[in-house]
């Protein structure tokens, strides 16, 4: 897909007006704003030596709004980067086939342990307290390098934390972050900052749902079918954070992928039985009633039966009722 500046257009529901740090009334507008924090991120990726920025695209509406901001920063400052896919194994056939037609471009990174090896080595399926699936397939990847993700605060009170500006730092076992917020100050801070892994800028962070769906369609860009039949957000099939509708909905229109999973849990309670671990699961099917069910966010234990450390940290470890 292609997008010329001098016929792109802005829609007016980026117009914003806000209070700076002066407690001055500024008038502004996103979408130049989004542009000028890529443009900023990649002045400093050149400081560092780096040749481009590390976009993060996972072919979604907020990761296409993304692409529009860097498309034009590329235009208007000669901004470099490169779009990157974590290929997850688990995303719906149809958002693969739209990355491959519409994004020729995008570099495409395999896993290097699926989800059904995940699984079986964690032993248990991924839960809203344990997302070692996010860790493992969709956030790797960029380390040492300027990465853009599509965040945006209005997705959930968690992101309502974020900001535009972050530095992960060396600690992989706590991944604590430093963040900054977007004033001249703090950018030199994170422009700065040596204690990085990996230095995160999110441009989009402060759009809307409305405003990315303005940009898109407003400039008459392809879009992933999924969303006109009738999905609001798009992500791995089976994901807990999709609830428990969403998770049966998936199933119902992914059947393979429902038994990639059962096969995974068959797997997984064999491996129990191989080490003389216990379980309340006795089949593939007991793991994924729990786990489609309700009674999956009410159990405490939401725990691997493994005592490895290397798999599950003790201290992440839900304790078991009585």
């Amino acid at each position: 897909m292609k997008i010329d500046i001098r016929t792109f257009k802005i829609p007016d529901i980026f117009d914003d007006q806000y209070i700076n740090d002066r407690g001055e009334m500024v008038t502004s507008n996103l979408f130049l704003r989004a542009v000028e924090r890529v443009a900023f991120a990649y002045d400093t990726a050149r400081a560092r030596g780096q040749e481009s920025l590390y976009v993060c695209f996972s072919g979604g509406k907020d990761s296409e709004a993304l692409w529009i901001v860097c498309k034009y920063a590329r235009q208007k400052y000669g901004v470099q980067y490169t779009l990157n896919y974590n290929v997850t194994g688990v995303d719906p056939p149809e958002l693969v086939y739209f990355i491959r037609s519409e994004f020729p471009d995008v570099k495409w990174h395999m896993y290097k342990k699926s989800m059904w090896r995940l699984i079986v080595e964690k032993g248990a399926p991924p839960t809203r307290v344990q997302r070692f699936c996010c860790a493992e397939l969709k956030e790797r990847g960029g380390e040492g390098q300027i990465c853009l993700t599509g965040v945006r605060w209005e997705e959930s009170i968690n992101r309502r934390k974020r900001r535009p500006f972050e530095v992960l730092t060396n600690n992989k076992k706590t991944r604590e972050k430093f963040l900054f917020n977007d004033n001249d100050e703090q950018r030199l801070a994170w422009e700065t900052c040596t204690m990085k892994r990996k230095s995160v800028c999110n441009p989009i962070i402060d759009f809307t749902e409305d405003q990315v769906w303005a940009l898109i369609k407003e400039n008459n860009i392809a879009y992933c079918k999924l969303y006109d039949q009738g999905q609001h957000r798009i992500g791995c099939i089976g994901c807990p954070m999709g609830g428990t509708k969403g998770m049966k909905e998936d199933f119902e229109r992914y059947p393979k992928f429902k038994s990639c999973y059962l096969a995974a849990f068959d797997r997984m309670l064999k491996r129990y039985a191989e080490k003389g671990k216990l379980s309340d699961w006795k089949t593939a099917d007991d793991v994924y009633n729990w786990w489609v069910s309700g009674e999956r966010a009410k159990d405490d234990r939401q725990i691997s039966m493994f005592d490895d450390d290397e798999e599950i940290e003790d201290d992440e470890r839900p304790k078991k009722n009585d």
